[in-house]
């Protein structure tokens, strides 16, 4: 299936993606070397103004339609009685060489083994924090049926790792599971995880519809002219999520993260009744105070608009929507 109104990935002559709008900058090479040598310290950053956690979920597991903030991107949702994950990450440290990386400071708001029968699984992109194979192997064991849907040429890289049962989605195309509706959408974003493939596997964000409730996962991605682009073919939405954090410093991450006032434009733009704040709060990874994030976002909210109300979680908190 094809939704007529959004239109696939292109790809330039040497098969790299490109994003729907044009390129924004990513920082001056003295900005960038400075940011990488900030992260090498990464280990040794005090966990202060992180997300809160708490084990009252609010709500039963088996609720019609409910999510609960695993942490960072993490979400499980249920919707007409399936259970779905996005962008699952259970380790400590999303990077090429764990222990050095990103650190996580709050833990998983929900264990591996607590987790309900999980009916798919959706990835949004290849970044370390959002495509966790350690994570993916151990979900592909324990629901060896279950189908991880994807972006165009990712699902090789699954493979590889024994995580064979992939669905390979571009913007645009849909897949049907049960009574839900999946459609791949397009974000303004990149990918790499090695040396010599950046964009060379698309990224997305993924809206899931039942008869009753319209849910939207922005994944990872800076603001654009895509947002409207989805609600007007897709929405309303009763909720989407979308992420608000890792946009410091600006003239290095405006191109491919929102900071918290744009992601109160998206959800505007997604024609949105609730938004739920993801992406923060919970690793290391860029200059922003841990829970200045969500101290904008909440401003934001109330000084931008009176249209749109907020599910803003504590990670293991789950609540109806």
């Amino acid at each position: 299936m094809k939704l007529a109104l959004i239109p696939p990935a292109e790809q330039d002559d040497d098969g790299r993606y490109l994003n729907l709008d044009p390129e924004g900058s990513h920082g001056s090479i003295a900005t960038r070397l400075g940011f990488f040598g900030r992260r090498i310290l990464t280990p040794f950053r005090a966990g202060a103004g992180a997300a809160e956690h708490t084990t009252e979920a609010q709500v039963s597991i088996e609720a019609a339609d409910s999510v609960q903030w695993v942490g960072h991107s993490t979400l499980l949702v249920s919707m007409h009685g399936l259970h779905f994950l996005t962008d699952p990450i259970w380790s400590n440290t999303p990077s090429p060489t764990p222990p050095f990386g990103p650190s996580r400071f709050v833990p998983p708001g929900l264990a591996l083994q607590d987790l309900p029968y999980i009916d798919f699984i959706l990835v949004s992109h290849n970044h370390y924090d959002h495509l966790d194979v350690p994570t993916l192997k151990k979900l592909a064991k324990q629901f060896p049926d279950t189908p991880f849907v994807v972006p165009k040429d990712n699902a090789a890289l699954l493979n590889k790792h024994g995580v064979n049962n992939t669905i390979e989605l571009n913007w645009g195309e849909q897949t049907q599971i049960g009574n839900l509706t999946i459609s791949c959408l397009p974000a303004q974003h990149w990918s790499k995880r090695g040396i010599g493939d950046t964009r060379q596997a698309l990224w997305s964000s993924w809206s899931v519809t039942s008869p009753n409730k319209r849910f939207y996962f922005g994944g990872d991605s800076a603001y654009f002219s895509g947002y409207k682009l989805i609600g007007d073919a897709l929405g309303p939405f009763d909720l989407v999520a979308l992420p608000i954090g890792a946009y410091s410093p600006r003239d290095m991450m405006q191109g491919s993260h929102m900071n918290p006032e744009e992601a109160i434009k998206a959800a505007l733009d997604l024609r949105a009744t609730r938004v739920l704040p993801i992406h923060y709060g919970t690793f290391d990874l860029s200059d922003e105070p841990l829970d200045e994030p969500l101290a904008r976002f909440e401003t934001a909210l109330q000084t931008m608009t009176n249209n749109l109300s907020a599910l803003i979680l504590k990670i293991g908190e789950r609540h109806a929507f």
